[in-house]
């Protein structure tokens, strides 16, 4: 097979993968925030109102479930970006200049792959493009 084939076959499975991307960022995210927020996957549960842990866990839950389907992608991705970022440098960065040094991995990890959801979009399957191809005019708000 030659390359050019080969980019052209790799070319067109891009919207596929790239939603297979969003779900598994969206699922892991949401169970940071379930586990923050309601205590699962052996961490203790955040206590309500706890700043800022009990925020961002309700902020991972509900823009990682988000993210997961494919509905607001944009706007969840951008909000999870940030609140990844602020997340780093609030508790990891004073530890040491690299996220290997500093505990911060999962944090940089997340924040660069909503990142990328931020400026592609949810790929597909999503359930905002079903609703899209679903109804006449084919126009999504919020994708």
């Amino acid at each position: 097979m030659s390359t050019a084939r080969l980019n052209d076959r790799l070319t067109r499975q891009q919207p596929l993968i790239l939603g297979l991307f969003r779900i598994v960022l969206g699922l892991l995210f949401t169970s940071e925030g379930a586990a923050t927020v309601f205590g699962l996957l052996d961490r203790p549960a955040s206590p309500v109102g706890d700043w800022p842990f009990w925020y961002a866990g309700v902020i991972e839950l509900v823009a990682g479930a988000l993210v997961l389907i494919g509905v607001a992608t944009r706007s969840a991705a951008f909000l999870s970006s940030g609140i990844m970022a602020f997340a780093y440098f609030t508790e990891h960065q004073q530890d040491g200049l690299f996220p290997l040094q500093n505990g911060g991995l999962s944090p940089a990890l997340f924040c660069w792959g909503f990142l990328l959801l931020t400026f592609f979009g949810p790929g597909s399957p999503s359930l905002s493009g079903m609703l899209r191809r679903a109804q006449p005019g084919g126009a999504v708000v919020g994708q």
